[in-house]
């Protein structure tokens, strides 16, 4: 089946930076240009996605990556999410009038693990100094930059919950509305904040003046974070899971992620002969939503940090379980409901605020990584006079005693955010769709566009698509960029179709890069966002 491509996937032998704004893509590219690593790179494009892509992350967010080493053939995965703050409890909330958990507002704000992150991947992968690789992040916040479209009409979408916020009024609106398409916008509180970190590390966010006014700004709202909540946190490296997919191994993070959601997709969908079905066929469709709500079931049921309750990841990730759970696909009807049920105070937006990155250097290292303040500007509560917002990653708590995932100090929430990579017969890819809920089920659909149906990283990544916010009925959102007459055969089958139109943040977007046996590079960032994959330039004598 055709597949309607906007662009070619990018080649090199040297380092490629794939993100949503090419400025940050190319700050990425001059750190790699400069000596640094995949990592270096990494951290460079994600400081200048924090200040050009504001509603979708920054350093008031949190952070996970996949980092593959190529001298040790190695995948590492790194969890850079913070926790609840001493004395947001469920008792708390609950005599407050809380009967679920709130999505946005100062009990929702977790501490905030991006700038723990960036410490971690630096000291371990790293070879610049901060202060090289936060220098152009510190540029465009200090001298400005032209608001790229998307970004110019999602900042819009949020002007009325920055305007609740007097911080945040003052950093992030221009007389009262946010900045339009082009207009020239500069954060000088976050260049500040910027240079404090480039100078001292992670100490000065988590420690001292930012950190104080980070308590100052909750405590202000009625919050309970101390001090010591932002001074003894710590990112921490992790060991991803995976499963293997048609001979590609899919590595995904453990929980307190959502992104073993991911494998036990694939592991059902590889019970079915996919490729015989045809890309964008309604039999292939239907299965691979129908794999997304037993998955989601399984995931929202046992997801949470794992310091508190361990998922049963061993019997989760299991071929023989796998089989089971397709045998309860009805091929010829959609299902309305799956067990195990949606459990109480569970977030369903399909949108999501997230930034999804991925760099690859000269010598194969690849850095996947995602960062976000999850809904838009986070919490909508500034830290201060510091130029960032705090996010609201703690809405994804429950209140249900039961659960797992109920809200607790010094837990982390369930996470949607999600880092990819594959490998197979030494072709390594990183890869990343942003999205909330969306997430895992886009990275099983580009997982599958590559392995059933032979499509290279930025056709994958263009693919029309599917995703199911919810976790319950038969809806479903379709691009349209799915043929018609697939459309009607799963209307037939009992899904409820709506469909969407092309080049929507419905569907997420995402980047990929990827390394071959001989050292050629690959990079790809799809058309649903202002992004970009851009390759290193040799150096010049």
């Amino acid at each position: 089946m055709t597949v309607v491509a906007g662009r070619s996937k990018i080649a090199t032998t040297l380092g490629i930076v794939a993100a949503s704004q090419p400025l940050a893509a190319r700050a990425g590219v001059q750190i790699l240009e400069r000596g640094g690593t995949a990592s270096d790179a990494a951290i460079a494009a994600n400081a200048v996605l924090g200040v050009v892509e504001p509603e979708m992350n920054g350093i008031g967010g949190d952070l996970f990556a996949i980092v593959y080493e190529a001298k040790t053939d190695r995948a590492y995965g790194l969890n850079a999410s913070g926790w609840a703050p001493t004395g947001l409890t469920t008792s708390l909330l609950r005599s407050r009038g809380l009967t679920s958990m709130p999505s946005t507002g100062v009990y929702t704000v977790t501490v905030p693990g991006c700038v723990a992150g960036w410490e971690a991947l630096q000291s371990r992968f790293g070879s610049l100094r901060m202060a090289d690789v936060l220098a152009p992040a510190v540029f465009y916040a200090e001298e400005g930059f032209p608001v790229s479209d998307i970004v110019a009409e999602r900042w819009a979408a949020y002007a009325d919950k920055l305007a609740g916020d007097a911080s945040a009024s003052a950093t992030f609106l221009v007389d009262g509305r946010a900045p339009r398409a082009g207009e020239r916008f500069a954060n000088p509180s976050l260049a500040q904040s910027l240079r404090t970190i480039a100078a001292d590390g992670a100490p000065a966010f988590y420690a001292g003046p930012i950190a104080g006014a980070i308590v100052d700004a909750l405590r202000a709202h009625g919050g309970t974070m101390t001090a010591s909540d932002l001074a003894e946190f710590r990112a921490e490296w992790v060991a991803p899971v995976s499963t293997t997919y048609r001979g590609w191994q899919v590595f995904e993070l453990p929980p307190n992620t959502q992104g073993f959601a991911a494998l036990l997709m694939l592991d059902i969908m590889e019970q079915f002969p996919l490729r015989e079905y045809g890309l964008h066929s309604a039999r292939a469709l239907h299965v691979m939503i129908e794999a997304k709500k037993l998955a989601y079931a399984d995931m929202l049921r046992y997801a949470a940090d794992p310091r508190f309750a361990a998922a049963p990841l061993a019997a989760l990730i299991d071929k023989e379980y796998a089989r089971s759970r397709a045998a309860l696909i009805d091929p010829a009807h959609a299902a309305a409901t799956v067990e195990p049920s949606v459990f109480e105070g569970i977030t369903t937006s399909h949108g999501g605020d997230t930034i999804y990155l991925a760099a690859i250097d000269r010598h194969g290292n690849i850095v996947s990584l995602i960062q976000s303040t999850y809904h838009g500007f986070g919490s909508g509560i500034c830290a201060g006079e510091r130029g960032f917002m705090l996010q609201n990653r703690g809405a994804l708590f429950t209140l249900d005693a039961d659960h797992p995932n109920v809200l607790a100090p010094r837990k982390r929430p369930l996470h949607t955010i999600i880092p990819g990579f594959m490998e197979k017969d030494r072709v390594r890819i990183g890869f990343g769709i942003m999205g909330a809920w969306n997430q895992a089920q886009a990275h099983a659909q580009f997982v599958a566009n590559v392995a059933d149906f032979d499509l290279d990283i930025q056709h994958a990544l263009e693919a029309g698509r599917f995703t199911k916010p919810t976790f319950d009925g038969a809806d479903v959102l379709v691009e349209a960029l799915i043929p018609d007459e697939t459309r009607a055969e799963l209307v037939s089958l009992g899904h409820d179709v709506t469909v969407v139109p092309p080049r929507t943040g419905v569907f997420g977007s995402g980047q990929a890069v990827m390394s071959v046996a001989k050292g050629v590079h690959y990079g790809a960032s799809e058309p649903r966002h202002d992004g970009a994959a851009i390759p290193e330039a040799p150096p010049l004598a």
